[in-house]
C-alpha cells in the first residue's frame, strides 16, 4: 500500500512490472479532482532510472517539452546575466506533471488506486500488520505499508518522531497565461525555459510551460507570522503586499505577481532533518517527502521515483522476506537522502542566500544546472 504521490505510484508499477499487486490510496476524490499542475524535470540519475524500472521510458520520451532546459539569469532591474539555451544535451528534460502522473496511472491495473481515501491515521498491531484508517470512517489492514504521503505523512510517526520545520523562506505561486500576446515584455524576459532572478532573501522564479503559461515561484525569507498577517483571500490586496517587496524591480519581472491569473498560493518552505532516519520496524517504511522532506532543489519528484523504483526492486529481489527488502531499502535509503539534503540546502543558499545571485551564475558556470 502507498497513499499517493509520484513516488507511490511508481513503486505500485514496479512491484506490477514484477507481478506483485498492490493498492495505492488516495486522497483526492478522482484522478482530475485538482489541476496537476507544473513541470518536471526528470532527471538522468534518478527520475529516469525509475521510469526505467517501471518500463515507462519510451513513453515518457513522447512527453518531454523540448527546448524547456534553456535557462536565463535576470538582474532585478532586468538585465540579462546568462542566457543558456537548451542545445539537446542535457540530463533533465522537462514534462508536465499532470502528464507524467497520467502515464503512471495508465500503467496499472484497474482499481490499483483507491480514489477518495484521505488517511487520517495508522497504528501497528504487531507482527508487522498495520491498520490504516480513512477520514470516512473505514479502515485497511496490510501486511506491509508504504508512507508515500508526502510532507505532513500520517505514516511517518510509525517509524520517526521528527515534523517538518519551518526554513524560514515561503514562495508564492502564481501563473500568468496567453502570456505571449498580453505580457509580450515578460514572455521575452522569461525565455523559453527557466528564468532566476534573484537577489538576497528574495527572487522572482518562472517557467514557460505549454501554451503561452508562465509559471512562477516569488520566493521571500519571511517568519510565517509576516505571510499571516497577508489575507490571501483578497488576491488583489495579496499580490500588491507581495509586490512592495519587489519596488524598483524591472516591471517585466513584478507583472509575474501583480497581475497574476490565478489566486496567489503560498507554499511554505519546511524541511526534515537532513539526517533523518529510523530504526527498522516491521512491515512499514516511506518514500519520498514523508522520508527526507527537504528545501526544493528540482529534485523532490526524482527523488520519490527512483525511492518507489528502488523500494519495488528491493521487494520484488526478496518477495518471501519482506523485512530483508525494506532492510536492503533504507540502508541505501538513508545515506542517499541525507546527501541529497546537503545538496539542496547549498542550493538554496546559492540562490537566496548574502551572495545571490553571483552564487547561483558560479553554479551555472561550474556545468551544473539548477
Amino acid at each position: 500500500m502507498a497513499e499517493h504521490l509520484i513516488g507511490g505510484l511508481t513503486l505500485a508499477r514496479v512491484l506490477h512490472v514484477h507481478g506483485i499487486p498492490a493498492t495505492v490510496y488516495e486522497a483526492e476524490p478522482t484522478p482530475t479532482a485538482r489541476a496537476q499542475g507544473g513541470m518536471l524535470d526528470i532527471r538522468d540519475h534518478n527520475g529516469q532510472p525509475a521510469l526505467q524500472a517501471a518500463d515507462l521510458i519510451e513513453e515518457f520520451r513522447g512527453l518531454v517539452l523540448e527546448g524547456r532546459q534553456a535557462a536565463r539569469a535576470l538582474a532585478p532591474d532586468g538585465t540579462v546575466l546568462l542566457d543558456e539555451p537548451d542545445d539537446g544535451t542535457g540530463g533533465r528534460p522537462e514534462v508536465m506533471r499532470g502528464e507524467l502522473r497520467r502515464m503512471l496511472l495508465d500503467s496499472l491495473p484497474a482499481g490499483a488506486v483507491r480514489w477518495g481515501h484521505k488517511v487520517s491515521g495508522a497504528r501497528a498491531l504487531g507482527d508487522g500488520r498495520h491498520e490504516v484508517t480513512f477520514a470516512d470512517g473505514t479502515s485497511v489492514v496490510t501486511s506491509l505499508l508504504v508512507g508515500a504521503d508526502g510532507a505532513w505523512s500520517r505514516v511517518r510517526p510509525l517509524l520517526s518522531d521528527a515534523t517538518p520545520e519551518y526554513v524560514g523562506m515561503s514562495f508564492i505561486e502564481t501563473y500568468l497565461f496567453d502570456a505571449d500576446t498580453r505580457h509580450a515584455a515578460t514572455a521575452k524576459a522569461v525565455g523559453v525555459g527557466a528564468m532566476y532572478a534573484l537577489a538576497p532573501g528574495k527572487a522572482i522564479q518562472a517557467h514557460r510551460e505549454t501554451g503561452g503559461t508562465l509559471h512562477a515561484y516569488v520566493a521571500l525569507r519571511k517568519p510565517q507570522d509576516w505571510f499571516a498577517g497577508i489575507d490571501f483571500t483578497d488576491s488583489p490586496a495579496a499580490t500588491a503586499r507581495i509586490a512592495q517587496e519587489f519596488d524598483g524591480w524591472a516591471t517585466e519581472l513584478t507583472v509575474l505577481i501583480t497581475d497574476c491569473d490565478i489566486a496567489p498560493v503560498l507554499r511554505p518552505l519546511n524541511t526534515l532533518p537532513a539526517a533523518h532516519r529510523w530504526d527498522r520496524v516491521p512491515g512499514v517504511t516511506l518514500l519520498g517527502d514523508a522520508a527526507h522532506l527537504m528545501p526544493p532543489s528540482g529534485e523532490g519528484a526524482n527523488l520519490a521515483m527512483y525511492d518507489g523504483a528502488e523500494l519495488g526492486k528491493a521487494i520484488a529481489a526478496h518477495p518471501d522476506d519482506i523485512e530483508a527488502a525494506l532492510a536492503e531499502y533504507e540502508q541505501a535509503l538513508f545515506p542517499r537522502s541525507a546527501a541529497e539534503a546537503a545538496d539542496a540546502a547549498h542550493l538554496h543558499e546559492l540562490m537566496f542566500g548574502d551572495n545571490a545571485p553571483h552564487g547561483l551564475l558560479e553554479f551555472f558556470a561550474g556545468g551544473e544546472q539548477a
